[in-house]
């Protein structure tokens, strides 16, 4: 009898592929700052002004993107 007051453990799991609205602004903004610090990092050693900072930033931006179009195809 108490058996059935258990809930269900399938469906209190959430699935790898499942997107919520924390998961994608927290991804689109790591790979914005993962991206944009490589192009500031290039931009110091190079002695650059501001050319690889907006490069990196777009990328990741991008990258994140095509991350987050791909989790959401597979979703069930």
């Amino acid at each position: 009898m108490s058996e059935s007051l258990k809930p269900d453990k399938a469906s209190t799991e959430k699935s790898e592929s499942s997107v919520d609205g924390m998961s994608v602004v927290s991804l689109l903004m790591a790979g914005m700052i993962v991206w944009g610090g490589i192009g500031w990092l290039l931009d110091r050693l190079m002695d650059y002004q501001g050319l690889f900072l907006p490069i990196g930033i777009l990328l990741g931006l991008g990258l994140s993107m095509y991350m987050l179009f791909a989790r959401l195809r597979t979703r069930p």
